[in-house]
């Protein structure tokens, strides 16, 4: 097994986190996953400056070509030793993955940006969305996480209303759309539609229940004494870090939904000082990586058809909240790509910055 993350960081053989600079020498591990996929679009699109890139993934996977810049890379099986000479890693696989890998690569002084779960909540480890909280990059120990998809989504449209009025308690629910689960859930999306328009049986092998036409609870455990699932208690923390509000309350219900591409998320906020819905939309619309879409006469709102494949996070359908006379309360509805800005997007929007820096 691999150190924990501070004994790792802590090791008299490591080498100091390193400056990233241009061209840089970048690794992907997971590269054949959804997210990993996005990725590498993501450096090219973007034209990142890659010196070299190497794309390492499971022994099931490993083999595969993939396309970049007009050439087709091998996918390497990851091992101990694969991401020596990297000078950046973006990690797209499981937490166990990101655990085991992770450590060894920044204490070599490869700058490590990971998509799991597995340093999030470390204070070892800044928790970035570049737009929001770019500040935490400064003096980074080399491990960067990606927050979970609906918190870096959501953020973008709670950090300006926050800066402006005070953010005391928000209330969520999510729409989480195939993606989040990964290719083969969207797969199994198209195959179970497909079946059910044709009157054919389909038994689910990726998700827990029927996908086509259904609705469900996110499909993460639930905490018997709290009754949250491990979805809702992911976004609850990293809000609160992101927006550097460790005492904001935060009441969140995930709902995984037969969308192929793209989280919704509908929130009610209350804040400290009163602010409406027309200063809102002001500020939304100023905001970085913010697209507000919003017209109540032609009952345009955000939608996650709208929101796939776009870089930025639609916002609209800002109200008051009727619930709230004393007008501290707004209520908005957000729709983001979470294999773009919830994931690969915001990896290498982080890589940018540092280059910048």
């Amino acid at each position: 097994m691999s150190p924990p993350l501070s004994a790792a960081l802590a090791s008299p053989h490591r080498t100091a986190p390193a400056r990233l600079k241009a061209p840089a020498q970048v690794a992907i591990v997971g590269a054949t996953g959804a997210v990993g996929r996005e990725m590498i679009a993501c450096l090219e699109k973007r034209r990142f400056p890659v010196a070299g890139l190497r794309l390492f993934a499971s022994e099931r996977s490993a083999g595969r070509r993939l396309a970049f810049r007009g050439e087709a890379l091998t996918v390497e099986l990851l091992g101990e030793d694969s991401l020596a000479g990297s000078d950046l890693v973006l990690f797209a696989a499981d937490a166990a993955t990101s655990r085991r890998f992770a450590p060894a690569a920044a204490a070599r002084g490869a700058v490590v940006v990971d998509n799991s779960s597995a340093f999030r909540i470390d204070p070892q480890a800044a928790l970035v969305v570049p737009e929001v909280n770019s500040e935490a990059l400064e003096g980074h120990d080399g491990i960067i996480a990606n927050p979970n998809c609906c918190a870096a989504i959501a953020v973008l449209a709670l950090a300006p209303l926050h800066r402006a009025a005070g953010l005391r308690r928000v209330i969520a629910s999510t729409y989480q759309a195939a993606s989040g689960a990964g290719a083969e859930a969207m797969d199994e999306l198209l195959q179970s539609t497909s079946a059910y328009l044709t009157g054919r049986p389909y038994r689910p092998r990726v998700l827990a229940h029927p996908y086509a036409f259904n609705l469900f609870s996110h499909d993460s455990e639930v905490d018997p004494d709290t009754g949250a699932n491990g979805e809702e208690q992911k976004i609850v923390q990293e809000l609160q870090r992101l927006l550097s509000a460790p005492g904001m309350r935060v009441g969140v219900t995930c709902v995984r939904v037969p969308v192929l591409r793209a989280h919704a998320i509908s929130m009610t906020v209350e804040l400290e000082r009163p602010l409406t819905p027309e200063d809102a939309l002001a500020l939304l619309a100023r905001a970085p990586g913010v697209r507000v879409v919003h017209d109540p006469a032609a009952n345009r709102f955000p939608m996650p058809s709208e929101a796939a494949g776009r870089e930025e996070v639609l916002v609209g359908r800002v109200r008051r909240d009727l619930s709230g006379p004393e007008g501290r309360t707004l209520s908005l509805f957000v729709a983001g790509d979470q294999l773009l800005k919830g994931a690969a997007l915001n990896a290498v929007q982080i890589a940018e910055r540092l280059l910048a820096s």
